[in-house]
């Protein structure tokens, strides 16, 4: 029977919160491939509650991420349509 990575699973899940999503991609990946194997008692099944959490933490990193990515991108088109209503973008007058 393999040993559980459970611990690691959680570990990078809150990681992926807290300072890189990469982190949480990892451990959302590992904690795929773990559980199922957990579950079918191939590998030691006690730390699949850190698995599961763990893999949670790493969707909600994910998911964290990918909304600040649109809340920056909404911002910055926010940001050049003010700027451009307002005439920022026209050309200088040749004097």
């Amino acid at each position: 029977m393999e040993p559980h990575r459970g611990t690691t699973i959680l570990v990078l899940g809150i990681l992926g919160i807290v300072i890189c999503p990469i982190c949480g991609i990892i451990g959302w990946v590992m904690g795929n491939k773990d559980i199922p194997k957990m579950e079918s008692n191939t590998m030691d099944p006690e730390g699949l509650g850190q698995a599961k959490a763990g893999k949670i933490c790493g969707i909600i990193s994910v998911i964290l991420w990918a909304l600040g990515i649109i809340v920056y991108i909404g911002f910055f088109v926010l940001v050049i349509g003010t700027a451009a209503s307002q005439g920022a973008f026209e050309a200088i007058p040749a004097q």
